[in-house]
């Protein structure tokens, strides 16, 4: 079981607090939300329990069956997808995923055509990722996010650049794919985005 846990943590930019005192303990495959208006250090609390940015206080500890994670192998165990992700624009979809694939699997083996078709994006193979809508993207990042052979699942504003359709198709992959996994999801309060997790952490309660 693979389990996160924060002591005292707090980030500060220059003179400025994001959070600090923030104690969380998220386990098994809890479904939490990150609430907060934007710029209120929902992302940034993402990235820190992601890895890609270190605390300024407290500490931070990842485990999985009771044996302690090591901070540089704690990406293997996590998925991430957040609008302000880059993808490389010089691929097409087919080859963007089968290099994706290479070092993250998708869950069951699943081929790269039957992940197309999850992300119905079947008329877009061969396209540049370049040439995609914004849409797509989100689509595109959201499903190798989703679909990736990883216990731990990290969005942020997964509905952004989402029509309706793309907000069921959204919850109809969460809920076929991802109910195993830990989840936490940064967003606005938006209840479309957060309506599975069943616990809520609001970053302003941990402001200065």
């Amino acid at each position: 079981m693979i389990q996160i846990q924060l002591q005292s943590a707090g980030k500060k930019f220059q003179k400025q607090w994001v959070f600090r005192n923030l104690k969380l303990h998220i386990k098994g495959s809890e479904k939490l939300a990150i609430t907060g208006l934007n710029g209120s250090g929902k992302s940034t609390l993402l990235q820190i329990i992601s890895g890609f940015q270190s605390l300024t206080e407290g500490s931070i500890h990842f485990s999985l069956d009771g044996n302690t994670i090591p901070i540089d192998q704690w990406y293997l165990q996590l998925s991430y997808a957040a609008p302000y992700i880059d993808l490389p624009e010089e691929y097409n979809l087919h080859e963007l995923l089968s290099f994706y694939s290479s070092f993250k699997p998708f869950q069951h083996n699943l081929p790269i055509d039957e992940v197309i078709d999850i992300m119905q994006l079947g008329n877009s193979t061969d396209k540049s990722i370049k040439h995609f809508s914004s849409g797509m993207k989100q689509r595109l990042k959201l499903s190798m996010a989703i679909l990736s052979d990883t216990p731990v699942l990290l969005l942020d504003e997964p509905l952004s650049n989402l029509d309706k359709n793309g907000h069921a198709w959204y919850h109809e992959l969460i809920q076929k794919y991802a109910g195993h996994k830990t989840i936490l999801v940064c967003s606005n309060n938006i209840e479309e985005e957060i309506r599975f997790c069943s616990s809520k952490l609001d970053i302003h309660d941990f402001k200065m």
